[in-house]
């Protein structure tokens, strides 16, 4: 029930994300407090939002089955992602004075997910 609910949270809040990533150009500047109004930045952030509905198509698709090497695999990754994006978010609010309203919101999520990911992988050993 732990990896389910994961699961399910984590498709919604990256699908959610990743849609308003392609979207719009206000997600930055809720988390950073700034806009990426130039091309390669509208690209970038459109790619990460590509790259969190794919991470939220996975996590949905995958959250009512039989737990496996391949599940285990996702929730791995969600580990990874979760403990950079925090920690990446975290550093652009500390040393690079960025930071949006959204920002440590966000850092704070990215830290429980982290840690319900990582308890997930180790309760699948």
């Amino acid at each position: 029930m732990r990896v389910q609910g994961l699961l399910t949270v984590s498709a919604v809040l990256e699908a959610v994300v990743g849609v308003a990533l392609l979207t719009s150009s206000s997600v930055p500047v809720l988390l950073l407090g700034v806009a990426l109004d130039t091309a390669p930045g509208v690209i970038v952030g459109r790619v990460a939002g590509a790259a969190l509905m794919s991470l939220g198509v996975a996590c949905w698709l995958s959250r009512h089955g039989i737990p496996s090497s391949a599940s285990r695999g996702l929730v791995a990754a969600l580990v990874i992602y979760n403990v950079l994006t925090a920690g990446l978010l975290a550093y652009s609010g500390l040393s690079l004075g960025l930071g949006g309203v959204a920002l440590w919101p966000a850092v704070a999520i990215h830290v429980a997910l982290a840690i319900w990911s990582a308890a997930c992988v180790r309760g699948m050993q």
